[in-house]
């Protein structure tokens, strides 16, 4: 099977960290693309029947590249998302992996959002939520928004900053 050159990272990384316990470092085939720009990024698992596995992300860059930014999200991604117990071996074969490259946040208000082209991002002092873009189901600013609002703990009534960003989404 082909996988994008983000997915066949976050695979590799998570197969060794799972498989073997190993933390691996970047691949010798990883391209200049990956290697020279910082990002932020999510990596999402479903199972085969479309069902979240896990899905956990950075909306600023805290690795030195992009490749080293999905690796870790891949491993936190199969072994830390609080709401999932850690991927098992026998799941790897079953689990479809997405990768999403995040562009950088900006400020805007409701009539710059669009669930299908912006992600969204609220945030009220140390309360945040954040909510990918083109989700299905998601279908309206209003149910985006409130999504994101219930994941970060505020209240609709409350002065809450909105921002947005764009994603390349690779499968």
């Amino acid at each position: 099977m082909y996988y994008s050159e983000p997915v066949r990272i976050a695979r590799c990384a998570m197969e060794e960290f799972i498989r073997h316990g190993v933390l691996i470092g970047t691949p010798d085939w990883v391209s200049e693309e990956f290697l020279s720009k910082r990002a932020g990024c999510f990596v999402s698992l479903h199972t085969s029947n479309g069902s979240l596995r896990g899905c956990i992300g950075t909306i600023h860059p805290l690795e030195e590249n992009v490749a080293l930014e999905i690796i870790q999200n891949a491993i936190s991604a199969s072994t830390k998302d609080p709401r999932f117990p850690p991927v098992e071996a026998s799941e790897l074969a079953d689990i479809d992996v997405s990768v999403d490259i995040l562009s950088p946040p900006e400020r805007t208000t409701l009539s710059g959002l669009d669930p299908k082209k912006y992600g969204v991002i609220v945030s009220l002092g140390y309360r945040k939520g954040v909510l990918l873009p083109d989700l299905e189901g998601v279908d309206t600013i209003q149910k985006q928004l409130s999504i994101a609002l219930r994941k970060a703990g505020i209240r609709e009534s409350e002065d809450y900053s909105i921002f947005r960003f764009s994603v390349e989404r690779y499968r």
